[in-house]
């Protein structure tokens, strides 16, 4: 199964699509470099991880099927996000998109070299707004190399990290949340 973590807290397209928007039209554009959805989980709000000012995100996994290898996937989503105007200026910042390869199958790639990437993604334990989402459409998941399971992971980070639940009455509100607006 590969997965990837979609996340959003700033206005693309010059302040004129909300976070929420953003992500959604993202997986239209997926569809169209090769890459079909399979399943995605419900929408999420989450505070920043490592906490800061600024504006919380919407959140949601998504797994996908692809013929693209690993790398070649990871540069369509890097393309992805460049069309909605992500610059990387540093770690932790905030994005207009941002689309993580989490796990692709077992593969396990461990970056020894600077154009390899890392499988799963290093982090993927560690951030509620992976967690949970994730544990929706692939409760059986687990760490192809340390063998700790999603679902052992949520009750963990919920105690840890701030994360709501979006029901279809409020996506709307947490556009408005994510967006200050």
């Amino acid at each position: 199964m590969i997965l990837v973590g979609l996340g959003a807290n700033l206005r693309a397209g010059g302040q004129s699509i909300s976070s929420l928007a953003t992500c959604q039209v993202a997986l239209l554009r997926l569809a169209q470099r090769g890459v079909t959805l399979r399943r995605r989980s419900g929408w999420y709000v989450s505070a920043p991880v490592p906490s800061s000012s600024q504006d919380w995100y919407i959140n949601a996994v998504v797994a996908l099927d692809t013929r693209l290898t690993p790398a070649l996937l990871l540069k369509e989503l890097l393309s992805v996000e460049s069309c909605f105007g992500r610059v990387r200026s540093g770690r932790w910042g905030a994005r207009t998109l941002d689309l993580d390869l989490l796990a692709y199958g077992q593969v396990v790639c461990d970056g020894n070299s600077p154009d390899e990437l890392i499988l799963p993604h290093p982090r993927i334990l560690e951030r509620a707004f992976v967690v949970q989402p994730m544990a929706e459409i692939a409760p059986a998941w687990s760490h192809p190399v340390n063998g700790r399971s999603i679902k052992g992971q949520v009750a963990v980070l919920r105690r840890q990290q701030r994360l709501l639940a979006l029901s279809p009455g409020t996506l709307e509100i947490a556009g408005k949340i994510c967006n200050n607006t």
